[in-house]
């Protein structure tokens, strides 16, 4: 859902990059995992407020300075149980990473390892034998998400 940027002020608050369709969706959800790969702590939104660049949050856990400035970098997490269903032709992105990416002629491009945000689209990070590969996520070039067979359908040649 997003990372800590660092802290902000003296009592605790941190300023957090909110990876949400709307930053503050983020105030939404009463506990935040955060932490990173196998080491997530639940903490306990308390208040928050949006920002030009960023949100900045009051957790009941973290009651100074040092505490919110050692969390930086750490990712900031709710459970999928929480989140509402995605609508038709809209994905989570945590639902694509680990897909395979196969194209029209049949040949598997890798798996997806994660997405950017560019401001003009999304566009899917995949890595495997061919290297590193970057599809802009638009009709144009993605066709078929399959969410059960875990797949992707590009119209994508390894010589773009």
């Amino acid at each position: 859902m997003g990372f800590v940027r660092g802290a902000f002020g003296v009592r605790g608050w941190i300023k957090v990059h909110a990876d949400t369709q709307f930053a503050d969706s983020l105030f939404d959800y009463p506990v935040w995992w955060i932490g990173k790969e196998n080491d997530w702590k639940p903490f306990t939104f308390k208040d928050g407020a949006v920002q030009p660049k960023n949100l900045v949050a009051q957790l009941e856990e973290v009651t100074g300075r040092e505490q919110a400035e050692a969390m930086r970098g750490l990712k900031v997490a709710v459970p999928k149980v929480e989140l509402p269903p995605a609508e038709d032709g809209e994905y989570y992105w945590s639902d694509l990473i680990g897909m395979d990416v196969i194209n029209a002629e049949g040949l598997c491009l890798g798996k997806v390892v994660d997405l950017m945000e560019t401001g003009a689209n999304d566009v899917l990070v995949i890595s495997g034998e061919h290297g590193q590969i970057l599809i802009p996520f638009v009709a144009a070039y993605v066709g078929d998400v399959d969410t059960q067979n875990k797949q992707i359908k590009v119209e994508w040649g390894l010589d773009y």
